[in-house]
């Protein structure tokens, strides 16, 4: 049995259990119990109730989703629980990881005491020598889109972080949507604020006060919630500087929206991906996926995220089946 253990961030304001560590451990959690798999997950408030758990669950094998337990802690749940087989999953590759400052720190912590150590990213695994558990999406069906009226709808949603890279979205859409004779709709999740996020956000709202555009700060929402907003948007954007999967690419494509994105998103067709640095280049990118081009895009983007998840099945299923 393997048992997925979170800490629950209960301090979001509007939290409903569904970010995107969540969703990403939870796709997973599914997917291995479709494939016969006994798995589970759990939420923890903090180190001590890790051991709380373990013993209700039961599990041979419990991975730790992200880093939130101090390395000193395994001391002891390496003696009350000495079958069980501990894993650490990073969601972070190490452009992104650079931030965190206990991270080399606490990785060397984990692996001197016996606990593996795993990462989403090929490219941070590789560069670590550690496990590498990769992300697994459950594809759905498009949703019927309305269309807009008057407005261009832009999504660029998730936690609001420097390596998210939302300002020059935001300058890019207002410039795409100048272009068009448009009022542009600029929507974010505001709730969530995180590795000096909070200058961003400030910046964010600066630019659109006194124009005729919008920004439309939204809370966090259950995931189904929003895929209900998301299916609006004419266009999501996840121009991101450092990603290892994209679960808000990932649910764009799902409900059929049309998607423009980074290199960093490993699944994503060239046609959807933009320069990081270039509010040009972005643009030009949005008037692609606002055309016809936009089709092909939608199909070459889910395809190539159904393959890449029916390989991450085979990845987990090769380890743990």
């Amino acid at each position: 049995m393997i048992l997925f253990i979170l800490k629950k961030n209960a301090g979001y304001g509007c939290y409903h259990g569904a970010t995107g560590l969540h969703n990403s451990a939870k796709f997973v959690v599914d997917m291995l119990l479709d494939a016969g798999v006994d798995a589970a997950l759990a939420e923890a408030i903090d180190n001590n109730c890790i051991d709380r758990l373990v013993a209700e669950y039961q599990p041979d094998t419990v991975i730790i989703e992200a880093l939130w337990v101090v390395p000193e802690k395994f001391d002891i749940l390496k003696q009350l629980h000495p079958g069980v087989r501990w894993i650490v999953r990073l969601h972070s590759d190490i452009p992104f990881l650079a931030g965190e400052g206990i991270a080399v720190e606490w990785i060397s912590g984990y692996r001197a005491r016996g606990v593996e150590v795993a990462f989403n990213s090929p490219r941070a695994s590789e560069d670590f020598g550690t496990l590498y558990l990769p992300n697994f999406y459950p594809v759905g069906k498009p949703w019927k889109k309305p269309a807009s009226r008057g407005v261009i709808n832009v999504g660029c949603f998730g936690a609001i972080r420097p390596m998210k890279n939302q300002l020059i979205q935001a300058i890019a859409a207002i410039r795409f949507a100048d272009q068009k004779g448009k009022k542009l709709q600029f929507w974010i999740n505001a709730a969530r604020c995180e590795e000096g996020g909070s200058n961003v956000l400030k910046n964010i709202r600066a630019l659109f006060a006194g124009t005729k555009h919008e920004l439309i700060e939204i809370p966090w929402l259950t995931h189904e919630g929003f895929l209900c907003v998301l299916s609006l948007m004419d266009i999501a954007m996840c121009v991101s500087l450092s990603d290892t999967f994209c679960i808000t690419a990932a649910d764009a494509v799902s409900v059929g929206t049309p998607l423009v994105c980074s290199g960093e998103v490993p699944w994503a067709t060239s046609l959807s991906i933009a320069p990081t640095t270039d509010v040009d280049g972005i643009v030009r990118k949005m008037n692609k996926m606002s055309s016809p081009v936009r089709h092909l895009a939608n199909f070459c983007n889910r395809l190539n995220l159904m393959s890449y998840s029916e390989c991450s099945r085979d990845t987990w299923l090769r380890m743990f089946a």
